[in-house]
């Protein structure tokens, strides 16, 4: 059962134990990719979801960052909800400081490129999430609705973040090229699964467009390997030598990671097991990617 005491006394245990092993002071962490929810019924699920039955709520996640001196947190839309914005909206209205949000709206609506106005303009959302499937459902990425969306985002000023499987790629290089100056953040390096390592080439192609983000997320669930997960280490390192540090960012994907291993774990992973990065890199991948393209006040 996912309740607060547990979540706090589990993962401060292991925090503490990777700190103690490391015998480092702890680098600054800005996670970038998190996902809350709560059964309230102030705040309904979308008809037709399957949530789990344990919280995942805001407070949780503040226990766990301070936990594991986690400084700041953008927390993306969770699909429990699907096109209704309003937890994650009370959220950022009551912890202004500790988080950024991103949104989801429906890209089949063609009222969305409105609707991400007002929420940002009025909720103070900072950026929106889009997540096309690898089949004909997903086809709305090519459509007609998108190119309004993406000119919105781009005049808004707020990042276009994607969930997007990796043969979908090619399909972005048109509304890229329409909008040369909106920040793009792709999720979960695309899931190119590891067994294939030449569909990674369809990410490393977007390289070129000096906007592209990549977070470095999913290493846990592209892995065959167990913890710190060194295969799939293989594949962050090429990303790292076409992207450079610059433009990758660490994101924890909290509760999602949960069945594999603890939010704490997931820090560690990040903070003490990438070896290959020089101490300016390590920083940059930790936190400055991240005040890169979702800016917060220290």
């Amino acid at each position: 059962m996912w309740n607060r005491r547990h979540f706090v006394a589990a993962t401060t245990a292991t925090a503490f134990a990777s700190r103690l092993s490391a015998q480092v002071s702890l680098m600054p962490f800005i996670d970038s990719h998190v996902h809350v929810w709560k059964h309230d019924p102030a705040f309904p699920f979308a008809s037709g979801a399957n949530p789990p039955v344990e919280d995942a709520s805001v407070e949780m996640l503040l226990d766990l960052m301070h936990a594991n001196s986690v400084a700041r947190t953008v927390i993306i839309q969770v699909i429990h909800y699907k096109w209704d914005n309003s937890y994650l909206a009370s959220v950022l209205k009551r912890y202004p400081r500790d988080f950024h949000g991103v949104c989801r709206v429906n890209p089949e609506d063609p009222a969305a490129a409105d609707q991400l106005k007002r929420m940002t303009e009025e909720q103070g959302f900072r950026g929106v999430r889009l997540s096309p499937a690898a089949g004909t459902a997903g086809d709305w990425i090519r459509g007609p609705l998108m190119p309004p969306l993406w000119r919105r985002c781009a005049q808004l000023k707020v990042p276009m973040t994607l969930l997007i499987p990796i043969t979908r790629l090619p399909d972005l290089h048109p509304l890229i090229e329409s909008n040369p100056d909106l920040q793009i953040v792709i999720d979960h390096m695309a899931d190119s699964p590891l067994d294939h390592p030449e569909q990674l080439d369809l990410l490393l192609a977007l390289a070129r467009y000096p906007k592209i983000f990549v977070k470095i997320s999913h290493i846990w669930s592209l892995s065959r390997q167990p913890f710190p997960y060194p295969d799939a280490a293989v594949q962050v390192k090429r990303l790292f030598d076409v992207f450079s540090a610059k433009r990758l960012m660490a994101g924890t994907d909290w509760p999602i990671s949960l069945p594999k291993q603890s939010y704490a774990q997931t820090v560690a992973l990040y903070r003490d097991h990438m070896g290959f990065l020089s101490p300016k890199d390590h920083a940059q991948i930790l936190s400055k990617t991240v005040q890169e393209v979702w800016p917060f006040d220290f």
